[in-house]
């Protein structure tokens, strides 16, 4: 997979989402939220955030539940420009994060550029919704 977050520091641990088992899911793919607590793969630009996939799940393996990472710290692709601080959304480029836009809110926020960047990998803060990023 391109583009996968990578984990840099645990700070917690991850917590189980239910997922579809006829879906793949790649280890360090940012998720999208589905209610209830389920995680798909697929995320559009300023998604609903589950959060990034701590393991592969193959499609079509029986399994339907997968450990999703909402806090720690990450390498992840960036898309545009950002500055360390800045709230990071994602972006329209699958497991691309970019900067805050002010018509994104709540679980749409992913987390917080730890070190600016230019589209390149930057270190984020994996914390999701107003929360933890107020």
């Amino acid at each position: 997979m391109a583009d996968e977050a990578v984990l840099v520091y645990e700070l917690e641990p991850p917590i189980p989402f239910s997922v579809a088992d006829a879906n793949g899911i790649e280890k360090g793919a940012i998720c999208s939220l589905v209610d209830p607590i389920t995680a798909s793969g697929t995320t559009a630009d300023g998604s609903l955030v589950a959060g990034i996939a701590a393991s592969e799940k193959i499609a079509s393996d029986g399994k339907t539940k997968l450990g999703i990472y909402r806090k720690g710290i990450f390498k992840v692709t960036l898309s545009g420009t950002c500055t360390a601080g800045d709230i990071l959304e994602t972006d329209v480029s699958p497991n691309h994060v970019a900067q805050y836009d002010a018509a994104v809110s709540g679980t749409r926020m992913i987390g917080t550029a730890l070190e600016s960047g230019n589209s390149g990998t930057i270190l984020m803060e994996l914390n999701i919704g107003p929360g933890g990023n107020a």
